[in-house]
């Protein structure tokens, strides 16, 4: 089993069994369940490392499977365009089945094509934080221990950190951590995001304006950032409805989709690029 999809099965488990009782109680659960397993990941994190220590090139090798693991950058742009292969086409059923199932987690049902392209960009713009950056930035500074409890965290808020229900309570402590340890990624993510509109042919003068102007727009203090940026970038406005509005362009296409696409992955290999030079200075 892929060690997300673990996390995922073990906080699942424990919503289950513990999303109940009063509001105190709630929280309380909560906190523990993405504590505990976000403890359980850095150890195993820990442990790995520990015997890749010991073993020369092959514990490098073993070290550098496991940190790809904690990443999610060739299934999310094969989702994202297969979302915009199914708008190409005119399926705009398979197309919303496809956003709602492997990229947000909203109601797509009544989406229109533009606003499935949207849900496709926003999440190839935000998961260029989550999926990519932070847990590059994580292992950089605290090694596999930190990559791998900085993803049980990001999975839990994704799970649980929702403000409906037994979850405005549940999930609080998983969105409020995984705010705190998104606030520096978030923010040189959407850096990233105008760099790389520069060697996509995108447009950085319009990421740049557009991420700073509208950055706050979002009820995430992280979201926005690498959105807006996007937004820019694109040329195009992202819609939540009765939530938020980034970018003053056109509406997107499946095209728009794929450019995405393209600016996250340059944005990928930029963050690569930059936690090379991190381990170089902290080593």
């Amino acid at each position: 089993m892929h060690p997300v999809a673990g996390m995922g099965v073990l906080l699942g488990a424990g919503q289950r069994r513990f999303a109940r009782g009063s509001r105190l109680r709630l929280r309380v659960a909560g906190a523990l369940l993405v504590l505990g397993v976000a403890l359980a990941a850095g150890m195993a994190g820990w442990v790995i490392s520990g015997l890749a220590a010991t073993l020369g090139l092959a514990g490098l090798v073993i070290e550098a499977v496991a940190l790809k693991l904690m990443f999610a950058v060739r299934g999310l742009a094969q989702a994202a365009l297969t979302v915009a292969g199914d708008l190409e086409v005119g399926d705009i059923a398979s197309a919303r089945r496809g956003v709602g199932t492997d990229l947000v987690s909203r109601p797509t049902f009544g989406l229109d094509p533009s606003g499935v392209a949207s849900a496709a960009i926003e999440s190839t713009a935000e998961n260029l934080t989550d999926s990519v950056l932070a847990p590059l930035l994580f292992y950089a500074v605290f090694g596999l221990a930190g990559a791998a409890a900085y993803r049980a965290v990001n999975t839990a808020d994704a799970m649980i950190g929702y403000r409906d229900g037994v979850l405005e309570d549940f999930g609080k402590v998983a969105a409020r951590l995984d705010d705190v340890l998104n606030l520096v990624p978030a923010r040189l993510a959407a850096v990233l995001v105008v760099v790389a509109a520069v060697v996509t042919h995108a447009s950085p003068a319009g990421a740049l304006t557009t991420m700073w102007r509208e950055h706050a727009r979002t009820a995430s203090p992280n979201a926005g950032w690498t959105m807006a940026a996007m937004a820019g970038a694109l040329g195009v406005t992202l819609m939540k409805v009765d939530h938020y509005r980034l970018g003053d362009g056109r509406a997107p296409t499946a095209h728009d989709v794929r450019r995405s696409v393209r600016v996250m992955l340059a944005g990928a290999a930029l963050s690569g690029g930059l936690i090379a030079l991190v381990l170089g200075i902290l080593l």
